[in-house]
């Protein structure tokens, strides 16, 4: 199978060069070849066979269950304990030194999870008090609920040995911790626990109306893992290859309903705001008060697919986005915080390639551009997102939202919609298809008939292979945008195989001049890009290693309107040594070529002189990173970097520094600094990012965060100050203090704001 995967690779690289980028540039030949791609990428998931599962059985009862973190009651001896955890680090192949058991029943409404984890001692790492707190060099206890046992999307319900609360969304099977995981979703249940000498119980109960699932399904798959950080020790119930991810959801039991489960009773929730401000307008001599009132709704419908309702949305100043520094040519994305995109947001999210193309991004919603280029809210005036299970192997997305206009800043009223469809194939696999549409709602004489709409549609082949060995994806998306109909398609494909000891990938996309896509996100158009990659791990028998990583990376990037010129090349030769007790050393070396289209200022001052256009630049750079241990009180990571950049030299400093007393206060400060120098005329820059942030978690509902980010970059000061009361389940009190300032001016105010939301989670 590999031999002949390896074969197909390479043919499949060779025909897209030739068909894509033949002078002809037929669209029969990219659609030739990408058909090609996609009938390469079914091979391994057609060879493959299922990995076998263990079963646990779930007995059902008629009794009361007071969650205490006790299990004292006789209804849990209906149920067996299930132990038999492997590690998953320090090695996969020995069953945990410190074991760990649970129990599984039900009634009507609930179910119930018993876990009794062997602990070395109560030396725990607990950062704080806060719900979906980070996993991550920290002691935790993770359930995963795959209740459509497709292996490609769960429900996970997390706690620590203080019994604080994490829940998030699983997708993509659980193979990319920057894109598989969302814990932005929240939703009701509880948990208890209980510290005793040797070991901690967790005793969790989670209503059946928390989750979406298929009623005619007599089992979920399954799986339960956990973090010792005293012995250093990872496991997980079912054993798990440690080059895969924790909880890849390829690697799961079975809980099996003794009874047939019914359809849930998903209640209809109502979660109205009402928010006021006081503001001061610096830069616009305007000082003022405001207050807001609207609200969201999720009705469920059937057992799997919800509907969210919002009206007047109040997207605001509760939190606020991390300051980043830009030394490249292209945008940034950040992340949405938005709870309204978050459930199931990956059938929305997830398509394209997510460095370079990504076709929906819902940060474009609701955010604009003023006529002086500055980033603005646009306000959202209502909006509705269906989206879950059509069946047991197709899922729908649909989505359709309403922005105001802004004549003053020549921004139209937008009419924004999303369709998609994910069929699954195979055991893990899935084939997609979505339409996307932004459109405006009135004729305006400010914006040109290109701007007044556009369209995007695509299809995609997703391949996860059972075991998770194979993984890749081949696209083909078309935007419709008028006068812009030449080279209006973006195709590509990857493949990776992913073992103990070797990770190989290899990626081809290219990317139309004409294709446009308002609602996404992109770097460029007008490329073909090639990216191999390789790794090889080694894993020493020594107590206090896990793994040395030996890595080689590199992409290139061509420019078809210009005979297919060389643009980018870049070559990462890497080699990182990871420590069990979450400590890790790299060093790095980074060769680059650029070749400038535009005139280009990578210091971004006013006034500067650029590189300019049609030159080229070869430069490298030598970096030395290390993370210290995430178990002690103070840590940091730290990245130092020197070498030459474009026609000068850069030296970078990133440093975060950490720092706590637990569970109730941590310090943290992101120190970084880049010395660019350049010689005449062009800039020399220092350029700076300081955030220092302070965070008190009082109890388990009450906490208050001051961040304070100072970019000279951007020229911006800003403090943020939010106490945040959870005064019930999912329900809150904000008060929020906002100030930022112009730091190139003595640091002169430009917008100062008091801020009070109340937030309340009903459900009917």
């Amino acid at each position: 199978v590999a031999a002949l995967l390896i074969i197909s690779v390479v043919a499949i690289v060779i025909i897209n060069i030739k068909y894509f980028y033949s002078e002809k540039k037929k669209l029969s030949n990219k659609k030739f070849a990408v058909l090609t791609l996609i009938w390469t990428l079914f091979i391994p998931a057609t060879l493959l066979s299922q990995i076998e599962e263990e079963e646990v059985l779930v007995p059902s009862i008629d009794g009361i269950i007071k969650i205490d973190g006790l299990g004292e009651e006789i209804e849990w001896e209906k149920a067996s304990w299930t132990s038999n955890f492997w590690m998953w680090r320090p090695t996969d192949s020995l069953q945990a030194k410190k074991q760990t058991r649970f129990k599984i029943i039900r009634d009507e409404q609930n179910l119930y999870i018993l876990v009794e984890v062997k602990i070395d001692g109560k030396n725990f790492t607990t950062p704080n008090l806060k719900r979906d707190f980070s996993t991550f060099g920290v002691d935790y206890l993770t359930l995963l609920f795959d209740t459509f046992s497709d292996a490609t999307n769960a429900f996970s319900f997390a706690t620590n040995p203080l019994g604080i609360k994490a829940d998030g969304l699983i997708s993509g099977g659980n193979q990319d911790y920057r894109t598989s995981r969302n814990y932005a979703w929240d939703t009701k249940w509880n948990v208890e626990t209980k510290i005793e000498e040797d070991r901690y119980t967790a005793e969790f109960r989670i209503p059946f109306n928390s989750m979406f699932y298929d009623n005619k399904n007599p089992s979920w798959r399954f799986n339960i893992y956990r973090r010792n950080t005293q012995g250093n020790e990872h496991s997980i119930w079912i054993r798990t290859p440690q080059n895969q991810l924790i909880g890849n959801l390829a690697f799961m039991g079975k809980m099996v309903f003794e009874k047939p489960l019914k359809k849930a009773r998903n209640p209809i929730s109502i979660i109205p705001f009402l928010s006021g401000v006081s503001y001061n307008d610096f830069a616009n001599e305007n000082k003022n008060t405001a207050s807001n009132v609207g609200g969201d709704a999720k009705i469920p419908i059937g057992n799997a697919l919800n509907l969210d309702l919002t009206f007047n949305p109040d997207f605001s100043q509760v939190e606020v986005d991390d300051q980043i520094v830009n030394l490249t040519r292209f945008a940034i994305s950040l992340p949405e915080k938005r709870q309204f995109f978050t459930q199931n947001d990956d059938l929305f999210k997830d398509f394209g390639a997510n460095r370079d193309v990504i076709p929906f991004f819902s940060r474009r919603i609701g955010v604009a551009r003023d006529l002086d280029g500055n980033t603005i809210e646009n306000k959202i005036i209502a909006g509705g997102r269906l989206s879950g299970k059509l069946n047991s192997n197709l899922r729908i997305g649909f989505l359709n939202i309403l922005t105001e206009a802004d004549k003053k800043n020549e921004i139209p009223s937008n009419l924004n919609t999303v369709f998609t469809l994910r069929q699954k194939v195979f055991d893990r696999s899935n084939v997609s298809f979505f339409f996307i549409d932004r459109r405006t709602t009135d004729e305006y004489d400010f914006i040109s008939d290109e701007e007044r709409s556009n369209s995007v549609t695509g299809l995609e082949y997703n391949l996860a292979s059972p075991d998770s060995k194979w993984v890749g994806r081949a696209f083909l998306h078309k935007s419709f945008t008028e006068g812009l109909t030449e080279d209006d398609v973006i195709a590509g494909m990857n493949l990776e195989r992913n073992t103990l000891r070797h990770r190989a990938s290899m990626e081809v996309i290219h990317g139309g001049e004409d294709f446009r896509s308002d609602l996404g996100f992109f770097r460029r158009t007008g490329f073909l890009k090639l990216s191999p990659a390789y790794s090889y791990r080694v894993y020493p028998k020594n107590p206090k290693v896990n793994n040395y990583d030996f890595s080689q990376r590199s992409f290139l990037v061509f420019n078809p309107a210009i005979d297919y010129q060389l643009t980018d090349r870049w070559f990462f030769s890497s080699i990182r040594k990871s420590f069990l007790n979450s400590t890790s050393l790299r060093v790095q070396y980074t060769n680059r070529y650029a070749y400038l289209i535009n005139d280009f200022d990578p210091t971004r001052s006013d006034g500067s002189t650029p590189l300019p256009a049609n030159s080229s630049y070869t430069f490298s750079e030598y970096e030395i990173s290390y993370r210290s241990d995430q178990r002690k009180t103070f840590n940091f990571d730290t990245e130092i970097k020197y070498g030459t950049f474009y026609n000068g030299t850069k030296f970078s400093i990133e440093n975060e520094l950490n720092w706590r007393k637990q569970p109730i206060f941590n310090a943290s400060m992101l120190l970084n600094f880049n010395a660019i120098r350049l010689p005449d005329p062009y800039p020399s820059k220092n350029i700076w990012l300081i955030s220092p942030k302070l965070d008190f978690t009082f109890t388990k509902t009450l906490f208050w965060t001051t961040f304070v980010q100072y970019n000279s970059q951007g020229e911006n000061l800003g403090v943020n100050s939010r106490l945040q009361w959870r005064f019930a389940p999912l329900s809150d009190l904000f008060l929020v203090y906002n100030d930022n300032y112009i730091s190139t001016d003595n640091f002169s105010p430009r917008y100062r704001s008091f801020n009070l939301k109340f937030t309340y989670w009903l459900n009917i």
